[in-house]
């Protein structure tokens, strides 16, 4: 184990400098997992906001234009949303063949399936690491604290002294690396939250899209007031 260097410095960078060497490893890692983890929110709030705000305006010009050709002319301006992709990939499949629309719902129906379950993915990516930040970051931090406590203790031993002096700094020390993990945690299990409920809200849309889409299979373009071509 690495002895604990007593200072006379009182102050955070002190009692992490006096630290032994597993303590300061450990809120190393800690420190990199909370500037990672305000990477992953900002990026992911900014990504989503731009991504339900697009998905918005391009629900309201499907249904503006009344037209599967002219909502695929568009697409290409509503690069972020899912329901853009979504569209491609339903529009492909209707004009493959003729009379596509009247083979049923079930292939369409399978394809949407498909493009939700692989945007949903996209939306999701790094916020597992998020997760895992909030779940394994206090134990991190705790790790770091049994480890600095149990140098405060073998320092007592070398010093052969008990006194509040000798046992303080140690043990303050130590206690850092608690609380840089839940300064990891917290703000990692509250941003995965925010970000699982925005993700959420946008699979609804693209649920609703999908019942949209086989709406208009299931009428076979008669009384949907929707046209495959002008």
């Amino acid at each position: 184990m690495d002895p604990i260097t007593v200072t006379s410095g009182t102050g955070l960078w002190h009692m992490i400098w006096g630290a032994g060497t597993m303590v300061k490893f450990v809120l190393l890692i800690l420190f990199l997992m909370s500037v990672l983890t305000w990477a992953t929110i900002i990026y992911k709030m900014l990504l989503l906001k731009k991504i339900a705000k697009e998905t918005e305006r391009f629900y309201d010009a499907f249904w503006e234009l009344k037209s599967l050709s002219k909502t695929s002319s568009i697409c290409k301006n509503y690069k972020n949303t899912p329901l853009a992709r979504m569209f491609k990939n339903f529009y492909n499949e209707a004009t493959a063949t003729p009379n596509a629309l009247k083979s049923g719902t079930e292939r369409f129906k399978r394809i949407l399936m498909k493009s939700t379950s692989v945007e949903k993915s996209a939306m999701e990516r790094f916020t597992p690491f998020l997760a895992t930040t909030g779940s394994t970051a206090p134990f991190i931090g705790l790790f770091g604290t049994v480890w600095g406590i149990m140098n405060a203790f073998r320092s007592i031993g070398v010093k052969g002294a008990a006194n509040l002096a000798v046992v303080a700094p140690g043990i303050s020390e130590a206690l850092i690396a608690t609380a840089m993990g839940l300064f990891a945690a917290i703000p990692a299990v509250v941003g995965y939250n925010h970000l699982i409920t925005k993700i959420d809200g946008i699979c609804a849309e693209m649920d609703n899209f999908t019942l949209d889409l086989l709406g208009i299979v299931e009428k076979e373009n008669i009384g949907s007031g929707i046209k495959i071509n002008d």
